[in-house]
């Protein structure tokens, strides 16, 4: 399921802000205080306005960039994890077997692009 887009301007920019930055610090504390609001307000609000929590919206949009680096780079699944903020290779292994049901791996050798594999 992929979140609705809010109607509150910050709260548009901060989604922005979270598919375009999946490596920097995207913890609730560190997103309220780029809304300008406090913590538990901005969570509030933005699962109100979105259907998804600050933390579930994070995780998959750093999912995304991760399936996104899998069809279109070569990298090792460690890089892959360090540069989509979710860390470790088990991270990713256990966020794609959430969201997909495959590993990055199995995801990698079904969907990567012929360019990057001739890469």
């Amino acid at each position: 399921m992929r979140a609705a887009v809010p109607r509150a301007e910050p709260l548009r920019e901060i989604q922005a802000f979270i598919d375009a930055h999946p490596a920097e610090d995207l913890s609730v504390p560190a997103l309220a205080r780029r809304a300008g609001m406090s913590e538990r307000h901005f969570s509030r609000v933005f699962t109100e306005q979105t259907g998804v929590s600050p933390g579930r919206y994070v995780e998959r949009s750093r999912a995304d960039a991760a399936r996104r680096l899998l069809e279109t780079t070569a990298h090792p699944l460690d890089r892959v994890a360090r540069e989509t903020g979710l860390g470790a290779p088990e991270t990713l292994y256990r966020v794609f077997r959430r969201h997909w049901r495959v590993s990055p791996g199995d995801y990698r050798r079904r969907f990567r692009s012929k360019e990057t594999s001739r890469s």
